[in-house]
């Protein structure tokens, strides 16, 4: 007997809705087809809800979604709505809340997808980041100090317990064991990189770099580098087929998966998910709202649908998961472009050109 599972869709604002549908109407077609039952619960949540009610997440929804399987968001923001609230009280309150530490973000570029690096296809990027999700910088401790003055001062404070850097690298190393080249069956090796900074940030990377080594003990069969996150830029554009597996901490990682994305198509293609391994997990498209192509039937829903794939994989339908991801790479050789107006589609066509695929 097939089990369910509980999906809240968030549609969210701008082209979110557009992009969620058609997300939806893949994976309910995957289900169909390998035997999953899906059950959907839409959820009103974002800027035109904030404008609306004046609540950004209330306790209530919250506790709600804990009893959710999954997430899966469209984008969220509004340009009435004050920089910082959605972004601190929706997106990053579900992430703290929820527990989701680990940020997942698949480099993957599909067939015929347009790279701006010259001569690297699809052999060439095809990695994964895993980014920390829960510490450093972005947990908001800090202040000001003479507001206003001359004298001002102000301080963020990057900080790390020992337990937040061990889950990390525990589920990157299991991750490398799982999914790694060798594993894929397409390289001798499984490999993680570290990313940091640890000829500056010393006290920070003495903590993240002994870790490192401890848990990868219990990890033979993974092979353990390290690379700054400066020089790791460079080699994303220079030689993106030296990665595997990547690992880094909270804002290196938000730095290095954009630039990851337009390596791979840009932000059309790009799919991630915030995950806790034992808990709720969100899964969503890189992009923003977009709201100039709101209504207009012309953004593409490829990240959307991708992470629809990653988040049948997370349940353990991998099947279900591979064959979505195939679909895409039999639709994207048939599109001009991955940008928005310019695909040679409409939104809901390039919807349909996965379903077919599917």
């Amino acid at each position: 007997m097939s089990k369910t599972y509980k999906i809240a869709v968030m549609p969210g604002d701008g082209t979110g809705p557009e992009v969620i549908n058609e997300g939806c109407k893949v994976i309910d077609a995957a289900a169909e087809k390998f035997g999953i039952k899906l059950e959907k619960t839409h959820y009103d949540l974002g800027g035109e809800s904030y404008l609306r009610t004046g609540e950004v997440l209330p306790d209530s929804v919250l506790e709600e979604l804990k009893g959710f399987d999954a997430i899966y968001l469209g984008a969220v923001g509004h340009v009435d709505v004050k920089p910082g609230i959605l972004e601190k009280g929706l997106l990053l309150k579900l992430r703290f809340e929820l527990d989701q530490y680990i940020n997942l973000r698949p480099v993957k570029l599909y067939p015929s997808v347009e790279c701006p690096i010259k001569n690297k296809g699809p052999k060439e990027i095809d990695y994964t980041v895993i980014r920390e999700n829960s510490g450093g910088l972005y947990t908001g401790i800090g202040g000001l100090s003479r507001a206003g003055t001359k004298d001002e001062v102000a301080t963020q404070q990057m900080m790390y317990t020992y337990d937040q850097v061990e889950r990390c690298l525990r589920y990157a190393f299991e991750y490398a064991r799982q999914y790694g080249r060798k594993a894929r069956g397409i390289g001798e090796k499984n490999t993680l990189a570290m990313v940091g900074k640890s000829n500056v940030l010393t006290f920070m990377y003495e903590l993240w770099n002994r870790v490192f080594a401890e848990v990868g003990a219990d990890y033979p069969d993974v092979e353990r580098e390290y690379y700054h996150v400066d020089a790791t830029c460079l080699y994303m554009v220079a030689c993106p087929e030296m990665f595997d597996i990547v690992v880094t901490e909270n804002m290196f990682g938000d730095i290095i998966t954009d630039l990851a994305a337009i390596t791979q198509g840009g932000l059309g293609v790009a799919a991630g998910g915030n995950i806790n391994p034992n808990g709720v997990s969100m899964f969503e498209p890189i992009g923003g709202t977009a709201p100039m192509w709101t209504g207009k039937n012309a953004i593409n829903p490829l990240a959307a649908i991708g992470a629809g794939a990653m988040m049948l994989t997370s349940f353990g339908e991998e099947e279900a998961g591979c064959a979505i991801e195939a679909a895409i790479a039999e639709t994207t050789p048939k599109m001009k472009s991955q940008m928005a107006d310019a695909m040679g589609y409409t939104t809901t066509e390039i919807g349909d050109l996965v379903l077919s695929a599917l």
